[in-house]
């Protein structure tokens, strides 16, 4: 049992000094919260961790570190480990790569990306000082969850010093889409990329992040995906759907709280014969501060009814005040306010209650639970906690206007979903909402507020911790069937005691890595001289067991005193002598097959044919992964309709659909030669869906071994195919001199 230890850009703390007095306060934001959260609820599951720590970054001094930790001025419930940062680089990192390029590109907002090196740089040197920080603390079994988009290259750079550390990370805000993260420079989004993949598991709000992350990956990487599962760097990774809760129950306590008891008593005497509007938000573009406000406005032209009757409470919390286009986007937003009030107001009502400050919980709890409607309509969003918050806090009475662009707008489909850019649509929901009959209103409640007491911020953790903890155990588990060396001791012992041996290899992917195009899959001269050896030995037999084309097979090995097999086992010839043709077709069912292809091949760029004697093949190893395999999946379908009742038969190969007569397969073939022979020994290694018909009939005849990570029917793994020939190097056995040479 270990320590949680959670890491983010920041510590929760604000800390401003004047003259000699220090003053602390909670930063704001939805990742403060959850984390908040998440350490006070953990903090009670003493069988789960034995410690809690947060550790990030301190806009302090180390001076004014140690004085407030002596002071015990800060959270107890939690250990701190802060991360100093030398303050240049710190706002390259921070106001720079993560605010100035991702942040903007991430919510979609490409045009406002600043391309800059030294941003790149920065982000890079404070990634490495966290890991730098976490390597100092870590201690073997603790548990490192990652939060967010500043320290996306984390999990990669702690991995080097910890390879077997659980990692977890979670993406608060949206990933993009891979045309868009794409525009990003390609170090730099491949350092994301490859970053990321150092955690177990990549967890994020929403189905249509984690989507967008594994086409990047896919796309950019060119690594292994199926469903959610990664496979890369000898590890199985996950990427998941956690969309983020909140502390329902602390919501709703605060509704019997004294001091929101008051604030809402205020709330209601001031207010008593007015419906009230509420919105609060971070002074920030993604949030569509400026088109609320068009929204509302347009709302009061539409229906002038509502002049005096209407209170819009605009609370915007201060954020990045030392980015000079925040400080213009706020005063543009006063301007807006200004006309509003200017335009609608009378001596006895103002529509427009603009505030400008940081919010306490119980003011906070108040607004919510006064408020008739909640206007909650970001540009872009990846959850918006207060649109749940909001929910939490109604009583009796509330209505929810949300945009359509935020993560929580898949929970919440209750709400009054909206387009936020389209001022009209919002200007008559807001009027639907101040009309909503009271029945209406508590039935959509009803829905949201049942599902947000389920699925908390203590679900949300649990969910992403148990499932760190599954991936981990995956991993374990295909660590156990990659091949050791124990189990390579083991097969060596038995080689050396057997009189007679069986090698059977698959050619591409196994002997050789694969090519672009197949002609291009020329044996290495250290392929060539491995088979040699390994042939000189008059108690080996080596079988080369290949879906290639006769001619192929022996241009490029026939001159090796070895056992070669084409097309699956349509053809055979054994060392020394003549080729032999085990199985012959009519060639009239490729007439019908090729058209079909040939319109697979239109249809999907990057793709061709491959036609052989007895087998006709449609490759899509140089298409867009995405589009390849879909289509594969369209052809595979409709050729499996087309030869039913024939004797024909469908294979999905690796990259390749192929069709070719029923009975050829490498299974059937691979028996024959092992009875053939009648070894003491045999070993079987392969890496495609076609080796599977030999792994499965050798199973308990043979050392049988795929090459590549998946599910298969191979008692061994060989992770990657540059480890086949120093494996089977090691079964080279020493020869007399004169067998050594090399035939030319």
């Amino acid at each position: 049992m270990g320590r949680l230890l959670i890491i983010s850009n920041r510590l929760p703390y604000t800390i401003d000094r004047s003259g000699e007095d220090i003053v602390v306060r909670q930063s704001s934001g939805g990742l403060v919260s959850a984390i908040k959260s998440c350490l006070e609820r953990t903090r009670a599951q003493s069988d789960h961790f034995t410690a809690q720590i947060w550790m990030g970054s301190l806009d302090a001094s180390k001076e004014d570190w140690k004085i407030l930790n002596d002071m015990d001025a800060l959270e107890s419930d939690f250990s701190i480990e802060p991360v100093f940062v030398d303050k240049e680089i710190y706002d390259a990192y921070y106001n720079g790569f993560a605010n100035s390029i991702l942040w903007p590109l991430f919510h979609y907002f490409p045009s406002l990306v600043e391309y800059k090196k030294e941003y790149f740089q920065a982000y890079k040197l404070v990634n490495q000082a966290f890991a730098d920080a976490l390597n100092k603390i870590y201690q073997p079994g603790d548990v490192i969850w990652v939060h967010d988009y500043q320290l996306m290259a984390l999990p990669q750079l702690f991995r080097q010093y910890q390879p077997d550390a659980a990692i977890g990370f979670f993406l608060h805000i949206p990933f993009p889409s891979y045309e868009l993260f794409r525009l990003l420079p390609s170090e730099w989004r491949q350092y994301i990329l490859l970053g990321l993949l150092g955690a177990d598991l990549i967890g994020f709000h929403t189905h249509d992040y984690v989507q967008h992350f594994i086409q990047s990956v896919k796309m950019l990487l060119r690594v292994e995906t199926q469903y959610n599962s990664i496979y890369y760097n000898d590890r199985i990774i996950k990427a998941d759907l956690f969309p983020i809760g909140i502390d329902y129950r602390k919501f709703r306590d605060a509704i019997t709280d004294e001091a929101v008891v008051t604030i809402c008593t205020r709330l209601e005497e001031k207010f008593y014969d007015k419906k009230l509007i509420f919105s609060v938000d971070r002074l920030d573009y993604t949030k569509g501060l400026d088109h609320r406000l068009k929204s509302f406005e347009e709302f009061l032209e539409r229906y002038p009814e509502w002049r005096g009757k209407v209170v819009f409470i605009f609370n915007v919390v201060p954020s990045r005040k030392v980015i000079p286009a925040y400080v213009d986007r706020k005063r543009k937003i006063e301007e807006q306010v200004s006309t509003i009030n200017g335009r609608f107001s009378s001596l006895d009502w103002q529509p427009l209650i603009y505030r400008f400050n940081h919010l306490s919980f119980e003011e906070l709890c108040a607004l919510y639970q006064t408020a008739d409607v909640a206007l909650i309509t970001p540009l872009r969003d990846g959850m918006n906690l207060v649109a749940k918050e909001y929910v939490a806090s109604c009583i009796d009475k509330g209505v929810l206007i949300l945009s359509e662009l935020t993560g929580a707008a898949s929970e919440l489909s209750e709400a009054i979903l909206v387009n936020p850019t389209d001022s009209e649509e919002v200007a008559t929901s807001i009027n639907t909402a101040l009309t909503m009959p009271l029945t209406e209103q508590r039935y959509r409640l009803s829905y949201m507020q049942k599902r947000l007491a389920e699925y908390d911020v203590k679900k949300w953790i649990n969910d992403f911790l148990d499932q760190l903890a599954f991936v981990k155990g995956e991993q374990d588990k295909l660590k156990v069937d990659v091949l050791d060396i124990v189990t390579i001791d083991k097969m060596m012992n038995e080689f050396s005691a057997a009189s007679k041996r069986c090698i059977l290899l698959d050619y591409d992917g196994t002997l050789i890595p694969y090519q672009k195009l197949p002609n291009l899959a020329v044996p290495s001269k250290d392929v060539l001289e491995l088979l040699d050896q390994l042939s000189k030995d008059e108690n080996n037999e080596i079988v080369v067991i290949s879906g290639r084309d006769t001619e192929t097979l022996e241009k490029w090995l026939g001159h090796l005193p070895i056992n070669l097999v084409s097309e699956h086992g349509a053809c055979l010839r054994i060392k020394n002598e003549d080729w032999q043709t085990l199985a012959t077709s009519s060639p009239e069912w490729k007439e019908e097959i090729r058209p079909i292809l040939q319109l697979f091949v239109t249809r999907c760029a990057g793709s061709f044919i491959e036609e052989k004697k007895n087998t006709i093949a449609w490759h899509y190893r140089n298409t867009s992964p995405d589009l390849g395999f879909i289509r594969s999946r369209e052809l595979f379908n409709n050729l499996r309709q087309l030869i039913t009742n024939t004797p024909l038969q469908v294979v999905d190969g690796n990259k390749v659909i192929e069709v070719r007569m029923i009975g050829l397969d490498k299974g059937s073939t691979a028996l024959n030669m092992v009875a053939r022979f009648n070894p003491d020994f045999t070993l079987c290694i392969g890496d495609d869906t076609t080796d599977e018909d030999m792994f499965r009939i050798l199973r308990d005849k043979a050392f049988t071994i795929k090459v590549g990570s998946g599910n298969t029917s191979a008692q061994y793994k060989l992770l990657h195919q540059r480890d086949v020939l120093p494996l089977l190097r090691r079964f080279v056995m020493p020869v007399k001199s004169k067998n050594l040479e090399i035939n030319a």
